[in-house]
């Protein structure tokens, strides 16, 4: 078959096909000539790929098929109806493409912040520089255990979850910048550090553990998870495979963008804690069982649940029907 034949035959057809398809109304009659022409539009791409395969022209008409059948079936399905399988499917499998990441990136903030508090601890000019002793010690026998109780358990952990939010919004949206997502990493693993070696300065290293712990397993977790989906974004940018750049960047986009969904609501949960279970005074067991228990269904709906759905073979990426039909690429 002459591919340049048959698309100068119908060009004209295919471009009144088009016309039709991004028409915001449409008569009787220019809806049954939507679908005549989709279903002839339809026997040329057969035909297309049949002799030829993949390519540049079969991809131009399946983006006008695309179109047109979304604007003759183009009812939106109800939110309701998506919100079961984004939960049990889509979030979970997005989440477990990113679990080594997150260790790596988990186990590089620990070693950053030790090495920074150790760094600090040990070097009196370092701690100096930071304020003088009356307002060291300040900070470390009142305000930083004063800051967990200083405002309304509700306001402080609706501050807390709205800040921490918009952090991972910032790292999966900006990650294609690749260096985003590492400078909040290091500013946050930096400020950790500096923090607890004024505390062990002042011999309240324990107390520094105690308070981070109960809202600090899910949050800190919930910031790597949300580093990583950035950094796999940059990366699906930098080394896209067989796809093009475009169609990688916008396949990581789609499947990883609802990471910053899931993470609001982990979040949200890590502020709960932080405003009304560490400002308590209850055994620290107790405290930081609570916060081990949020990790760890966090844990278990990132591993097992988000395990389970990438073995049905979901990615976290929305449907064909809804992204629109893939080029096919060798390899």
């Amino acid at each position: 078959m002459d591919l340049d034949a048959l698309t100068a035959a119908r060009r004209a057809e295919w471009e009144r096909l088009d016309e039709l398809s991004r028409e915001r109304r449409l008569t009787g009659a220019e809806v049954d000539e939507l679908v005549d022409r989709y279903r002839a539009a339809s026997a040329d791409l057969a035909d297309i790929k049949t002799s030829a395969g993949s390519g540049l022209h079969s991809d131009h008409v399946s983006t006008m098929l695309g179109r047109s059948r979304l604007r003759l079936t183009g009812a939106g399905e109800n939110v309701l109806r998506q919100i079961p399988r984004f939960f049990a499917l889509q979030l979970p499998a997005a989440l477990y493409r990113l679990r080594w990441t997150t260790l790596v990136i988990a186990a590089a903030f620990v070693l950053v912040a030790c090495v920074v508090a150790l760094w600090v601890s040990g070097d009196e000019a370092l701690v100096a520089s930071l304020g003088s002793q009356a307002q060291l010690q300040q900070y470390a026998e009142n305000d930083f255990t004063g800051y967990y109780s200083e405002n309304p358990a509700a306001v402080f952990a609706g501050t807390v979850w709205t800040n921490n939010a918009w952090i991972a919004v910032q790292c999966v949206l900006f990650g294609i910048t690749g260096f985003w997502p590492l400078m909040v990493l290091v500013q946050n693993a930096v400020g950790v550090g500096v923090a607890a070696a004024v505390m062990m300065v002042f011999e309240r290293g324990d107390v520094f553990v105690l308070f981070i712990l109960p809202h600090g397993l899910l949050e800190l977790t919930s910031v790597f998870v949300a580093a990583a989906a950035g950094l796999h974004i940059f990366w699906a940018w930098v080394a896209p495979g067989p796809r093009s750049r475009g169609e990688s960047l916008a396949a990581a986009g789609r499947s990883l963008a609802t990471v910053a969904i899931g993470l609001v609501f982990a979040l949200a949960v890590s502020g709960v804690i932080e405003g009304y279970v560490t400002r308590q005074a209850w055994p620290w067991p107790l405290k930081i069982g609570i916060g081990a228990i949020a990790l760890a269904a966090f844990l278990f709906y990132m591993l097992w649940v988000g395990g389970r759905a990438h073995r049905r073979g979901e990615t976290g990426d929305v449907t064909e029907y809804e992204a629109g039909t893939p080029t096919v690429v060798a390899g």
